[in-house]
């Protein structure tokens, strides 16, 4: 399990990195970086999630135009964050 937790980090990490424009690159990184070693299993797949998402879908969501329904707060703590 703990192999496999950060195997899932590591692919967050390097995902959130390599999203194409560098300011969404920017604001990713710093945004995982701050809640990666916070967080469960569970808030770690829904993480792994909102890093896939499209760039404009994750303007929406910053912009609070946007509402998905995850079982945490990790979409409030990516609203509220600040790079």
């Amino acid at each position: 399990m703990t192999q496999n937790k950060e195997d899932l980090k590591n692919k967050i990490i390097y995902r959130a990195s390599y999203r194409g424009s560098k300011e969404m690159d920017i604001l990713m990184t710093s945004f995982v970086k701050s809640v990666i070693n916070n967080i469960d299993i569970s808030q770690l797949e829904d993480l792994n999630y909102l890093v896939n998402l499209d760039d404009e879908y994750l303007i929406s969501i910053k912009k609070k135009e946007s509402e998905l329904n995850f079982t945490n707060s990790l979409i409030k703590k990516f609203q509220n964050f600040k790079v």
